[in-house]
């Protein structure tokens, strides 16, 4: 007998309220908290990188949270989430899963994906991430396609970042996507640099007209404000899951870590500004200090209990 692999019998993350949102939370708390949480944990894990306790490499989203958090409000369980080599926001907006996530990253056996995926390799229910540059992208229109094959009101959801706009398989998705008409969507990232180079010294064009050349509707927005990215992405979602077609969100972002765990040439001061407008000061002024301040108590208790465990594991 043929035994499974960890992807095959990995089991639904458990949701757990302390990071997704309470019953009875508003809109405005749960997004903060999701967010906050995302960033806490990207935090942390950037640490055990500089201490050595976790090998190879990781990408970060800090700034990027919005993106993720405002789509993923969106989605169901009928939906499937593909991601990139920066797939940790996307992976737990979706799931709250924190203990798999950094399992994995340790290689542990109890990790999302076994231990054998780390950071950017991930496979689990409803979500599939690599780190091969544009990768996901064509397997993201294979999973539309069958699940406009079944009837259902499933969609795809591709994130992607400004830099797959180099590979040849992501036009050729966006092909088959319009030629098809698949229930997939596509929203791009972009935060302006190529690794530490602007992305103006390596990209001709405009992005929107990437996907108009294949009669893909696109809509683009620079925010780094949650509740804008909530209120776009819910209209564009609905017309995938109802017209059953290919739309595309082209969100201009700011990322305000580092590519990866320390390389970063970009100018001090331009990353210094961008503090001013990142996603958890625009949007935590708008929720009482307190019930803020109550919130982010019980992230930081909830992520030591998961760090606690899970390096101790």
């Amino acid at each position: 007998m043929t035994q499974a692999s960890p992807a095959e019998t990995t089991a639904a993350p458990d949701r757990d309220p302390r990071f997704l949102g309470r019953l009875g939370e508003s809109l405005d708390v749960r997004l903060y908290r999701r967010m906050f949480f995302i960033r806490r944990f990207e935090e942390r894990i950037l640490d055990l990188f500089e201490e050595g306790r976790i090998n190879g490499t990781t990408h970060a989203c800090i700034g990027q949270e919005a993106d993720a958090v405002g789509v993923v409000e969106h989605v169901t369980a009928d939906d499937h989430i593909f991601s990139n080599h920066r797939c940790h926001g996307h992976y737990l907006a979706l799931t709250g899963d924190a203990y798999g996530l950094l399992a994995e990253m340790l290689g542990r056996p109890d990790g999302v994906t076994g231990g054998i995926g780390g950071s950017q390799h991930l496979c689990a229910p409803g979500f599939k991430s690599n780190g091969v540059l544009g990768g996901t992208v064509p397997a993201a229109a294979g999973i539309a396609l069958a699940k406009k094959l079944s009837g259902g009101a499933g969609i795809s959801v591709a994130f992607m970042g400004d830099g797959a706009l180099g590979e040849g398989v992501v036009y050729e998705t966006f092909n088959i996507a319009s030629l098809w008409q698949l229930p997939l969507l596509f929203v791009l990232e972009d935060n302006g640099w190529s690794q530490s180079t602007p992305a103006f010294l390596n990209r001709a064009g405009e992005i929107a007209r990437r996907f108009e050349a294949f009669e893909i509707p696109v809509d683009e927005m620079e925010t780094t404000d949650v509740r804008e990215i909530v209120a776009a992405s819910k209209a564009i979602v609905d017309d995938v899951r109802a017209q059953q077609r290919p739309r595309a969100l082209v969100i201009q972002t700011y990322r305000l870590c580092h590519h990866s765990k320390s390389d970063d040439h970009r100018p001090e001061e331009e990353v210094a500004a961008r503090w001013a407008t990142e996603p958890l000061r625009v949007h935590g002024r708008r929720i009482d200090g307190d019930l803020r301040r109550g919130v982010e108590t019980e992230v930081e208790s909830a992520l030591a209990e998961v760090f606690d465990r899970a390096l101790g594991s």
